[in-house]
């Protein structure tokens, strides 16, 4: 059982000022992604609900979950937490969930060092925001927020660093396989020391555990406990076992393989590009120290990179015997989360709602409710200095987005002293060669050839001349680029959007209470960029 205890943590008042930006005025996400939550009709048929409140409606009535299904959950959650301290509003959730009136709303992401880049947070706090609206809308039934950690991920380079102040901090390491299962050994403790000036939620989190599951799980739960969101680890044994017939399924008949893919071709027609790539097998072995492709062979199936081979008797007892031993692909983990979860809404990054799309037909087959898709929040947070370079500029929060380069150009060309363009200079030259041109023709046809060579010669030299005098304006009005540049760097550092590359240290570190301004300043609901500024200026 997990130990169960009791804090203090009010949430105070926002300091944070929201202005909201259309998300088709920032030029970061895709149309497929945009054509989604702008209802667009063709894409009705990949999905079940709309993205809106009162979708939930038949979204509980349509979602069926034994009472065994959540016995087997509570049971597993119990173990997961055991020897861990929890919250009371963690312990009852998880006691909740053997009610039948009982949901679960579900964001997911990779054990990235120290959270990774700030979206992980956001994911985090739409989705606890998300049940909290919830249960104010439909309050015989109780909701319960949920992070899935992706331990079963291989990808250790996608994980192993944060960035910070435009520095990035990185643990190597030469362990593979799961990354949920690495140890934090001595290579991890020698990276620890380098980030001395985390927080303790983090140090005593890393520095506590013997795995970064372990790790992950107890920092998550620090940091939103007391928003009773419990962290789920679907690399379970218990949890496995009520895949099986799936696992069957994708081995023997690579039914998901042909449900993903008609509705990846479907989407193709309509102009769609895919995001993922469903395989005739969508599993992994999963071992310690290892987790690899399985593959089917003439004689059986093989394990790819390794010498394991099974024939088809031998897999069958395998998936039998050892369930945790087969790890989902991207194609079949989301219809692993809603078989062990009795769960309504997905939310996650514009990435993942569109790749979610190609797989409806996979839930259909298996008879599984599909889930309300839902975007997490989206969020630009600005520090002091850029909201007074903002105002020396005398820009709007739209202009936060404009493409640096042309932004430039234009602002070049409207404060310029004189013409840089020499527009009419070019016009003028331009008319006296072609009618001295044409005149000469009539001397010898050969002159007019003459003459429009030396009029493409002049009007590069006048280019030339043009672009002299636009970088001397470049020069004149340096201070004012420089500072828009300085706002570009913390709008996309290193030209990626914030949230996908600043570790949320970047602004936690300064304000212990970033956590508390964003619970109080997320919608779920509002699919736009939210600009949060600082209140007290």
């Amino acid at each position: 059982m997990p130990k169960l205890v009791f804090q203090n943590n009010p949430q105070l008042n926002s300091l944070m000022k929201k202005h909201c930006v259309e998300l088709h005025q920032t030029g970061q996400f895709s149309r497929f992604f945009l054509d989604y939550i702008e209802g667009k009709k063709e894409l009705e048929p990949f999905y079940s609900h709309a993205p809106k409140l009162e979708s939930f409606k038949n979204a509980i009535e349509q979602k069926t979950f034994s009472a065994e299904h959540r016995k087997g959950l509570v049971d597993a959650l119990h173990s997961q937490y055991a020897n861990q301290e929890v919250s009371y509003a963690v312990s009852s959730n998880i006691e909740a969930l053997a009610s039948e009136r009982t949901f679960t709303v579900t964001t997911g992401h990779q054990l990235n060092l120290f959270t990774g880049p700030l979206y992980f947070i956001y994911k985090i706090v739409s989705t606890i925001n998300l049940a909290k609206k919830l249960a104010k809308t439909y309050p015989d039934y109780k909701f319960v927020p949920v992070y899935w950690m992706a331990t079963e991920d291989h990808d250790f380079d996608e994980i192993n660093y944060f960035k910070l102040d435009g520095k990035k901090y990185q643990w190597n390491s030469e362990q593979t396989g799961a990354v949920g299962d690495f140890e934090l050994d001595k290579t991890f403790k020698e990276f620890l020391k380098s980030v001395s000036f985390a927080p303790e939620v983090f140090l005593d989190a890393y520095a506590s555990s013997k795995t970064l599951s372990e790790a992950a799980r107890k920092y998550v739960n620090s940091l939103f406990g007391e928003e009773g969101l419990l962290v789920v680890d679907g690399d379970d044994a218990k949890l496995k076992r009520e895949f099986t017939e799936v696992i069957l399924s994708d081995l023997f008949e690579h039914k998901p393989f042909e449900k993903a893919t008609e509705a990846t071709d479907a989407l193709e027609e309509l102009g769609y590009s895919s995001q993922i790539f469903p395989r005739e097998v969508n599993f992994f072995y999963l071992d310690k120290g290892v987790r690899e492709r399985i593959e089917k062979m003439e004689s059986g199936f093989g394990v790819v990179n390794t010498e394991l081979r099974f024939t088809e008797q031998e897999m069958k007892a395998l998936i039998e015997k050892h369930p945790e031993r087969f790890s989902p692909n991207v194609v079949l983990r989301p219809l692993y989360q809603e078989v062990i979860l009795p769960n309504l809404a997905y939310l996650g990054g514009p990435a993942e709602v569109v790749y979610w799309l190609q797989l409806k037909g996979v839930f259909d087959h298996f008879e599984v409710p599909f889930p309300v898709l839902l975007p997490r929040n989206f969020a630009l947070i600005l520090n002091e200095k850029v909201q007074r370079k903002m105002e020396q500029l005398n820009w709007s929060f739209e202009d936060l987005f404009v493409d640096l380069e042309h932004w430039k150009k234009t602002f070049v060309k409207a404060e310029a002293s004189m013409d840089i363009e020499l527009k009419k200079q070019k016009e003028v030259i331009s008319a006296l060669f072609d009618t001295k041109g044409k005149e000469a023709a009539h001397l010898e046809k050969t002159l007019e050839n003459a003459f429009e060579a030396g009029k493409v010669r002049s009007l590069k030299i006048i280019d030339q001349m043009a672009t002299k005098l636009r970088k001397a304006e470049e020069r004149r009005l340096n201070t004012q680029i420089e500072r828009a540049c300085c706002i570009q760097e913390l709008v996309k550092p290193g030209g990626s959007p914030q949230e996908r590359v600043v570790n949320m240290m970047q602004f936690y570190l300064s304000n212990p209470e970033l956590i508390s301004e964003l619970l109080d300043c997320f919608d779920p609901l509002d699919f736009r960029m939210m600009v949060l500024s600082d209140e007290s200026r």
